[in-house]
């Protein structure tokens, strides 16, 4: 049974602490590590931990640019340098397994989980906590009410970073989650391109292009183009898609010391029939409801069009020395456009009646303007040169909703079972609702990587930040001002040439509109996040491993208490949770024709109660994705792909006899990804893609408690030509 109701029972305490609830595990993750690592490789490390006390200067030389990331403190540093949790899912990855949107690429991102409430509107989560930063080419602002509208497409980005835990020292605002990162692909110095063909199951038909050349003899102007479409329909009732997306980008060398790029995209989303909601969990008595896989709730005219624009333009100057400033300026617009239907009630067990109709047109528009200028190079300190960062940003963000209804909420239409999407399209004239409101934001930031020792870095860090939004979101007022400063310190030392230890602390901060029942405003959520952990390097940085111990708290998270009829509001109180875990991440070649990479995460959740909290994010999840080249067969390359979660579950407002609540639950689940590609030549390559091969029936989130059934087994073959 792919989920069920029960009664939930007496709720359980737990303690979360850094010895109870993490230590006790570590032995776990050490013997994955140890599955993981390669045997030679593991004697080496045994060579390093018994030499630790050696204290010889480490020569790192030969890194690539793939190989570093400025995500967590405007530097570049490898994953060993880096005193946080970063995971990146490449190029090459996503064009191995067919990872064309964010949803696919994030689903294999260790301690991520993808809450896919409805077919084009999704959560995200890590340690617990939403993801509500999003970034391209390290910068953006807060995804408005945290939650992603339509489709992101992958084909212009080079790789996705995502940097696990409270980034306040660069975000300045979210949650002490994660941050996702998607880095641009850019032009190259020689001509290079390819394009594909996909076919695949549900009539997927997709065509891409990627150009890339220089645009004078000189070489010093360069372009580069990416286009992008697709059709398809769906494992879902009447639900089929759209998408189009165009990219192109320049980049020219004003001097020898000066670089500038500038680029726009355009993504547009024509989905039809989405959901908008989805189906109920479970009937009137408590028991689970059982609907086929294909099961939709939308209506036969529904749609949700979106149109995604972004242009941005950045300066790379040389200031002499070793010191360089960065300047860039995003610009960001989408359009929403949508009649959607949704469905609520509780259907009878028997007679499957009960559910009503609640139809609705919505418009809205996102506009954002984002800006970063900061300076990195060195200085000279007791005899040694120390690493700076000094930078500020500034950001404009303008929502604008409009929903319609019509006098038709509340009509029955039936059952479910028999519900084929045809419901009269009402005239959306009876009221209307909305949200208009204008965030602001400026920070300032500071930066020091200190080099106290050839083995011992110490980073610290300030971000000061001054946020306001003004306005109304859906009769809520929402007008709020905050200024936070927000400390960040991490150190690393190397224990030889493979390994260092690594602890870290970041704080981060988010405005709230909310108000309590006394009408006063809740004030804002504050994060933090505290982790230690060792990571390894091998093969001069092809191969990282880190296992990471990690306590994330959010305090003061609005949440709905009740309403007031004397005011006309809803009213919130604040409340605090606690994750403590640890992850395991890998990634990389153990062999030049073998790459690995996922993880595994750990943790408990709980409330300042010490009851579970938010019980519909798994506790564990395991992602896993390989693919070698065979040695005997040239040309051939074989790949596989396991995401794994554990139970979850949700309290509903049903009562068994003895007067505790029915639960919602999803069993812990698999699945299972098969990957086979083969060059033909050095111009043609084909590749197949078997998703879910053990066809598992799953509700893949119970974020709200209406959901609906992931996608069983499908196939997708991808056709490339390189230039």
């Amino acid at each position: 049974m792919p989920f069920r109701t029960t009664p939930a029972g007496p709720r359980r305490r737990s303690a979360v602490s850094a010895v109870s609830a993490v230590l006790p595990r570590t032995a776990l993750a050490l013997a994955l590590a140890a599955a993981l690592v390669p045997p030679a490789l593991a004697d080496e490390a045994a060579t390093a931990a018994l030499n630790a006390t050696d204290l010889d200067t480490v020569h790192v030389t030969g890194k690539r640019r793939e190989q570093t990331s400025a995500s967590a403190t405007r530097l570049d540093l490898t994953p060993r340098e880096t005193p946080q949790s970063v995971s990146r899912v490449t190029r090459e990855q996503m064009d191995d397994f067919g990872l064309d949107s964010v949803n696919e690429v994030l689903a294999t991102t260790t301690g991520v989980t993808v809450e896919q409430v409805e077919t084009d509107r999704t959560y995200y989560t890590a340690r617990g906590f939403d993801i509500t930063n999003f970034q391209v080419d390290g910068l953006g602002i807060p995804l408005p009410y945290g939650i992603q509208n339509g489709d992101i497409d992958t084909a212009v980005y080079q790789r996705v970073e995502v940097l696990r835990g409270a980034n306040g020292l660069l975000s300045s605002t979210g949650n002490p989650s994660a941050t996702v990162n998607f880095i641009r692909k850019r032009p190259t110095a020689t001509f290079q391109g390819d394009a594909g063909l996909t076919v695949g199951s549900w009539n997927l038909r997709r065509i891409d292009l990627d150009l890339s050349a220089p645009l004078n003899a000189a070489g010093s102007v360069r372009g580069r183009a990416v286009a992008a479409w697709q059709q398809d329909e769906s494992h879902l009732d009447r639900y089929s898609r759209d998408k189009q997306l165009l990219h192109a980008v320049i980049e020219a060398d004003l001097s020898p010391t000066t670089l500038l790029t500038a680029g726009a995209s355009r993504q547009e989303n024509r989905p039809n029939s989405p959901m908008w909601g989805a189906l109920p969990m479970y009937y009137s008595d408590g028991s689970p409801t059982a609907y086929d896989t294909s099961t939709s709730t939308a209506a036969e005219w529904s749609y949700w069009d979106t149109d995604h624009t972004r242009a941005f333009v950045e300066l790379q100057q040389a200031l002499g020395g070793d010191w360089n400033l960065r300047a860039a300026f995003n610009h960001e617009d989408k359009r929403e456009d949508s009649e959607l239907f949704y469905t609520f009630g509780v259907p009878d067990p028997v007679t499957g009646e009960g559910l009503m109709a609640y139809p609705s047109q919505y418009g809205g528009r996102f506009k954002a303007r984002f800006a970063d200028v900061y300076a990195t190079g060195t200085m000279a300190l007791g005899g040694r040169r120390h690493d700076v960062v000094l930078g500020g940003s500034w950001a404009r963000g303008e929502n604008h909703e409009l929903s319609w209804y019509g006098d038709d909420i509340g009509t029955p239409i039936g059952r479910l079972e028999d519900f084929d999407g045809r419901y009269p399209k009402p005239a959306f004239d009876a009221y209307a609702d909305g949200s208009d409101f204008d965030y602001a934001r400026e920070s300032v930031y500071a930066t020091v990587r200190w080099n106290l020792h050839d083995r011992f870095k110490l980073i610290t860090g300030v971000n000061r930040s001054r946020v306001e939004t003004v306005g109304a979101s859906y009769g809520e007022p929402v007008d709020t001002e905050e200024r936070r400063t927000l400390p960040f310190a991490g150190a690393v030392l190397d224990l030889g040439a493979h390994y260092s230890l690594y602890g870290s602390y970041g704080e981060i901060f988010s405005q709230q509109g909310e108000t309590g029942i006394d009408d006063r405003p809740v004030g804002p959520v504050t994060g933090s996040n505290a982790e230690i952990g060792l990571k390894g390097e091998w093969l001069d940085g092809a191969m990282d491993v880190s296992l990471a111990l990690f306590r994330a708290r959010q305090d003061n998270l609005a949440e709905y208490a009740g309403f007031n009829p004397d005011t006309g509001r809803s009213y919130y109180a604040g409340t605090d949770a606690e994750s403590a875990g640890f992850e395991l991440d890998v990634s990389g070649r153990i062999r030049p024709n073998w790459w690995i990479g996922g993880g595994y995460t750990r943790f408990d959740l709980e409330d300042a109660a010490g009851n579970e909290a938010r019980t519909y994010v798994p506790r564990q999840t395991l992602r896993l994705s390989t693919s070698v080249r065979v040695p005997r067969v040239d040309g051939l390359k074989l790949g596989a792909s396991l995401r794994w979660q554990d139970g979850i579950h949700r309290d509903i407002a049903i009562l068994d006899p003895a007067g505790n609540p029915y639960r919602i639950e999803q069993d812990a689940y698999a699945l299972l990804g098969l990957m086979a590609g083969y060059d033909f030549s050095p111009q043609w390559n084909a590749t197949l893609n078997i998703d879910n091969v053990t066809d598992e029936k799953y509700i893949p989130s119970l974020y709200w408690e209406q959901a609906f059934h992931g996608a069983p087994r499908n196939v997708s073959l991808s056709i490339n030509y390189r230039f």
